[in-house]
């Protein structure tokens, strides 16, 4: 999950007393950690319990184009690897232009490291394990991160770590977005962040942070730059409640973070550059498609549809929005009362708190919404520009993930609070060298032994609010195998170097599903025109997928209305012109619902076809020389 907070007035305590409830307090603490971990990996599979029962003809039911293109994004890294090819950069799709993979969602971070198993198992094995095993990774590192910098008690840890790297908005971007959920290094870069103020370390603690920071780029940017915010009002909210102690460590944060800098741009100045200024870069998004997508008032107290107590209906009343809120209101209610409770005592609780109103209030976008219905009253993007830098690309709604992290590290101190009820005065832990200690009194969020009824009351309620939470396996359909023709390489004789092959319906963000699992189970082998992805449009502006051409234009309309229309010859010529950009050679329709019409469609354009083994043929290389 995003942007854990970790509390700068505790040390890491992985030698102290765990003080784990139940049973985990008897055991040590290395096989407390083990325990979590493996908790963690058994949840990531049964969040893609669906995929493996057919993982090689399975895709997301909400998200099916996404989980196509991530599949191919894998088989991008392996072919990137395998052919020693500039990997921010393909032409196997949308040829001739190309894709910008560093202007997309194009998880080099993980696609490149993963090539040798990708070429050993496939990239649609690749996705699901990769996908189970990323949730469970950001769960790891989350419950590390608390269980070292913010809470003495293993459970604390691990039920923060369980809801930050399997809150609702992580589980709903999984259904298709695996890059919202690779969220395993974000949990490191604020518990460094946090310790840049260490005197005498600043070069160590920068050169790990840019390290970091430069290797999340290469993952999902928009996480990172949330967490930058994130880290920003953590920092000045501290700052703010303890100016002293900030003055004290300013220099040494200061000398860190400009290390960080230095070494992130040195490792990612080129990929930067080729994002905004390489072959198919754009500015911002035609329209502003995402500026308008604020966080629905009653998503908040509403159960999400992928948890146990969830129900795909209430999407009707809704809408079909991601749901990166969508707390149910009992984990609302907890949250409030552990909140009310703790402010007073704990400086993390009160640096919670500022997360929680600001992003929250951030996340609902130009206009308030309430239960699906747009209001008349503004939010607060209405006064925010959306051409200027960086805002022009975010999704109001996606700062609710923010909310959701500082949510999961208030539970992990609430039932660490609860765990060392009975105690008095703050826990054995020695202050950073980087800040000093909390003023006595504040530092402990211990309860009072005359109130030890409030352990069981709490840990109950905190259950409670959790367990409607808990992820079902995420919904898949089957998808249609690609052909024979396709997967055993008949296609070869027919595509010679520097030509392409082009599968009817052209690949694209609505029509084009099936025909662009061609190119990704066949290791991106031959080129294929248009495609899913963001590329520039004639004014420069992002557009999803390749500006139509007269030709895909006509095969969409055919597809859609089932029915041929009446060809000229206008229409003929304008399909050799196209063949002739995408400089095709062959042209290929295989098993499809509208199979009928659409070989009816390219033989009136083409001429009759070729039945070679499972597909329909047009050899177009003597149309377009």
């Amino acid at each position: 999950m995003a942007v854990p907070v970790v509390d700068p007035s505790l040390t890491p305590v992985a030698d102290a007393d765990p003080a784990v409830a139940g049973t985990a307090r008897r055991l040590r603490p290395a096989r407390a950690d083990l325990l979590a971990l493996g908790a963690y990996v058994v949840l990531g599979v049964l969040v893609c319990l669906h995929y493996w029962a057919d993982v090689q003809n399975r895709v997301s039911s909400h998200l099916p184009t996404d989980h196509s293109w991530f599949e191919w994004l894998f088989a991008h890294g392996a072919y990137s690897v395998r052919h020693l090819e500039n990997p921010l950069f393909t032409a196997r799709q949308n040829a001739p232009d190309g894709v910008n993979m560093m202007a997309n969602t194009s998880l080099l971070g993980v696609t490149l490291p993963l090539a040798p198993l990708t070429m050993l198992l496939g990239p649609q094995v690749m996705y699901a394990l990769y996908l189970g095993g990323a949730l469970a990774a950001t769960a790891g590192t989350s419950y590390w991160m608390l269980s070292r910098h913010l809470v003495r008690s293993r459970a604390a840890a691990f039920v923060g770590g369980a809801f930050l790297g399997f809150a609702p908005g992580v589980v709903h971007h999984a259904n298709g977005q695996p890059n919202f959920v690779s969220n395993f290094l974000l949990p490191l870069i604020v518990a460094r962040v946090l310790r840049l103020g260490e005197p005498g370390r600043w070069r160590r603690n920068g050169l790990v942070l840019g390290l970091l920071v430069a290797y999340q780029i290469f993952i999902n940017e928009e996480m990172l730059l949330l967490t930058a915010l994130a880290c920003l009002v953590v920092v000045l909210a501290y700052a703010v409640q303890r100016p002293s102690a900030t003055w004290a460590a300013a220099r040494p944060f200061l000398a860190a973070l400009g290390v960080a800098g230095g070494v992130a741009l040195l490792l990612t100045a080129y990929p930067i550059w080729f994002q905004f200024d390489g072959p198919q870069s754009y500015r911002g998004l035609q329209g502003g498609v995402f500026h308008n997508w604020g966080e629905d008032l009653a998503a908040f107290v509403t159960f999400p549809r992928d948890s146990l107590a969830g129900d795909p209906a209430v999407e009707q009343t809704i809408g079909l929005t991601e749901q990166n809120t969508w707390f149910g209101w009992p984990l609302v209610v907890v949250a409030v009362v552990a909140l009310a409770l703790l402010v007073r005592r704990s400086l993390a609780a009160r640096i919670l708190a500022v997360l929680v109103v600001l992003f929250g209030v951030a996340a609902l976008g130009p206009r308030i919404r309430l239960d699906g219905v747009e209001t008349t009253t503004n939010g607060p993007w209405a006064y925010i520009p959306d051409d200027l830098p960086l805002v022009e690309m975010m999704m109001p709604t996606r700062l609710a993930l923010v909310v959701a992290a500082a949510v999961g590290v208030l539970l992990a101190l609430a039932w660490d609070a609860l765990s060392r009820g009975g105690r008095s005065g703050p826990p054995r832990i020695p202050a950073p060298r980087s800040i000093p200690a909390q003023r006595a009194g504040e530092a402990t969020t211990d309860v009072p032994a005359r109130r030890r009824w409030l352990r069981p009351v709490g840990y109950a309620a905190i259950t409670l609010a959790l367990l409607p939470l808990v992820p079902r396996p995420l919904p898949a359909q089957p998808v249609d195998p690609p052909p024979h023709f396709i997967t055993a390489g008949g296609w070869r004789p027919y595509v010679p170097a520097g030509r392409t092959l082009v599968p009817v319906p052209i690949p694209s963000n609505v029509h084009g599903l099936p025909t662009l699992r061609w190119s990704a189970l066949t290791g991106q082998e031959f080129p294929v025109p248009a495609g899913y992805f963001i590329g520039p449009n004639e004014k420069g502006e992002g557009v999803f997928g390749a500006p139509n051409r007269p030709t895909s234009s006509l095969i969409y309309s055919t597809m859609d209305a089932g029915t041929l229309p009446a060809l000229t010859d206008e229409n003929r010529r304008q399909a050799i012109e196209d063949l002739r950009w995408w400089r095709a050679s062959v042209v290929v329709l295989g098993a499809h619902p509208r199979e009928a019409v659409l070989r009816e469609l390219m033989s009136a354009l083409l001429g009759p076809p070729q039945r070679v083994d499972d597909v329909w043929l047009w050899d177009v290389r003597p149309l377009v020389g």
